[in-house]
């Protein structure tokens, strides 16, 4: 199984990527805004390049429960000068986490080479344009409803059949595109839309989707389901992150999406070693 990604490719099975988490964001649920002025989100970036991030996911809008939109004008004036001064000094992928075609396109021309869409449930097809056009990877996340919605009232009859039918309908339309099934990866959307026991049930079931031959995605970290089932706060999810991580790379994830990069390489490292030890890796 191979994903391209403009001038990257990873072949697969291969050791798991880790995605680190860059949020160039005044509200971001995980970190508060630590990184929101743009020299600190690069010292950032290259200190989860350090720990062992394989991916940046660099985002400018907060997509925590009930964020607000924000503008096309300010998400890249956030995004833009960051990703470009990364893309100067590194030689790994760069993610631009954005629901907005416009601003996908001008992260790509600033360096990026992954486009990370929380919105892959919407009617048009301008963000597969950008990405056909790119030929830039793509991660396809389901969400049910938007970032200011999702949590009002999820429901599903049968939440894994219903995301798979949702993958294997996005994959039609990118197609259609022009968007290439090597340039794809899943995610299940842990946390958008979904209740605590819609997460666990795909957590659990995550194996399901290997059937569709292409990369699983899994972005558990510190995410509010944790702090509801545990009672911990997002200070504290460390432990219950790192088990969600362990679990879905033995489950067949080919991508961890973190923000706590070096504690992560560890867990999934020493996860894959005993996978190889029983012949599952």
């Amino acid at each position: 199984m191979i994903l391209r990604a403009r001038q990257f490719q990873f072949a697969f099975p291969r050791p798991t990527l880790v995605m680190g988490v860059v949020n160039v964001t005044p509200d971001s649920f995980s970190d508060g805004g630590r990184f929101f002025d743009a020299d600190q989100a690069v010292a950032h970036a290259l200190d989860l390049v350090q720990q062992g991030a394989d991916i940046l996911d660099i985002g400018g809008e907060s997509t925590r429960p009930g964020a607000l939109p924000v503008s096309e004008t300010e998400e890249l004036r956030r995004v833009r000068p960051v990703i470009e001064q990364l893309a100067a000094q590194l030689k790994i992928p760069l993610s631009i986490d954005t629901m907005k075609p416009a601003v996908a396109r001008a992260a790509l021309a600033a360096g990026a080479s992954l486009v990370n869409d929380i919105a892959a449930n919407r009617e048009d097809d301008a963000m597969g344009r950008v990405v056909a056009e790119s030929g830039a990877g793509y991660v396809c996340m389901h969400m049910q409803g938007t970032p200011r919605t999702m949590q009002s009232h999820p429901s599903y009859t049968d939440v894994l059949t219903e995301v798979e039918e949702f993958f294997c309908e996005r994959m039609q339309r990118l197609n259609a595109c022009g968007v290439t099934a090597d340039q794809v990866v899943f995610d299940v959307g842990i946390g958008f839309g979904k209740t605590v026991e819609h997460n666990l049930q795909l957590l659990a079931g995550l194996r399901r989707f290997t059937r569709l031959h292409r990369p699983l995605l899994v972005g558990a970290s510190r995410k509010s389901f944790i702090g509801k089932l545990l009672g911990a706060d997002v200070t504290a999810r460390l432990p219950a992150s790192l088990a969600c991580a362990s679990l879905a790379v033995a489950a067949g994830a080919q991508i961890i999406r973190t923000h706590d990069v070096a504690e992560t390489v560890q867990a999934i490292r020493m996860a894959e070693a005993i996978l190889a030890w029983r012949g599952e890796w």
